[in-house]
């Protein structure tokens, strides 16, 4: 990947752990207090929902946007994060 941003590099250089929602690339503030009130307040929580889906990015995007009310750019990001650690991780 040419560009990461700082956020992205972080969340991909070490396992997931305890990592608070927030910690993933491409969730603001505001989306994180929207995940933690629905009951994702770890990563490794939106992570589980993420693999659920079967790492379809289409469908978790759909899903954070219409259940969460992420931005579009936050969702494509954030499935693209967690795609990314996937492919790190798993």
């Amino acid at each position: 990947m040419a560009h990461m941003s700082p956020k992205l590099r972080a969340f991909l250089s070490e396992p997931i752990g305890e990592k608070d929602v927030g910690c993933i690339d491409g969730i603001s503030r505001e989306l994180a207090i929207n995940l933690v009130a629905k009951g994702f307040s770890k990563a490794y929580i939106l992570l589980g929902q993420f693999l659920l889906m079967h790492k379809n990015e289409t469908e978790f995007q759909n899903w954070i946007i219409c259940c969460c009310g992420a931005t579009e750019c936050e969702a494509k990001r954030s499935s693209k994060c967690l795609k990314e650690w996937c492919t790190c991780f798993l």
